[in-house]
């Protein structure tokens, strides 16, 4: 009988150890996911709210995106949120020429397509409405409609190392590198890269490819 409780109390202190065991093994992996979580969303990914209908019909006026402060060289194509705390505009020599845009209600946090980077040319053509880039008219299936004004530069201009040129998708309801107020983008006053759009749920959708795709 002596045997049979030893026996038992064995088994109820293995028990207990193994519970105990598991209980930590779950606190441990619960606190490595909390970690990697907030690491996640503190370097890499940042919740961004859309306001206005500039990149429509990409972007609606609401959305929510996540964009990521992790990525390699920007090429055409991509959407960027901006800081745009100062305007560059280039003189007839094509020299950077900063422009103070305090008190303009631009001077804010934007959200824009990247069109052309430092090196290449852009030529825009408001009477078709057609933008060129190293001499290649793009094809621009996300547009809502093709532009009619070609704003703050007498084209074609060569944009800048280390600058660039962009636009929002509602070409006509956009106010972009076309605009004084904004102009050149400088590379140090991009925040980061639209990654997906996770609101409104029915239209999630990871943006890294949206210029191959029309979304109308």
């Amino acid at each position: 009988m002596e045997e049979n409780v030893e026996t038992n109390s064995n088994e109820t202190n293995k028990s207990g150890n193994k519970l105990l065991g598991d209980i930590v093994e779950i606190i441990e992996s619960t606190l490595i996911t909390v970690f990697v979580i907030v690491m996640i969303f503190t370097y890499i990914l940042h919740p961004v709210n859309v306001v206005g209908t500039s990149m429509t019909n990409t972007l609606q006026d609401n959305d929510r995106i996540f964009m990521t402060t992790v990525y390699g060289d920007l090429s055409y194509g991509d959407i960027v949120v901006i800081n745009n705390d100062m305007a560059y505009l280039l003189d007839e020599n094509n020299n950077i020429v900063e422009r103070n845009i305090d008190g303009s209600s631009l001077k804010e946090c934007i959200i824009k397509r990247v069109i052309a980077t430092g090196g290449q040319t852009v030529d825009i053509i408001p009477e078709t409405g057609d933008v060129i880039v190293d001499g290649k008219t793009l094809d621009e299936p996300y547009i809502k409609e093709k532009l009619r004004n070609g704003g703050a530069f007498d084209y074609p201009i060569t944009v800048p190392d280390g600058y660039f040129f962009v636009m929002g998708d509602n070409r006509n309801g956009s106010s972009d590198s076309r605009n004084p107020d904004i102009g050149l983008i400088k590379k140090e006053q991009i925040y980061g890269k639209a990654f997906i759009r996770y609101a409104p749920l029915s239209d999630f959708r990871y943006l890294g490819n949206s210029y191959k795709q029309s979304n109308e």
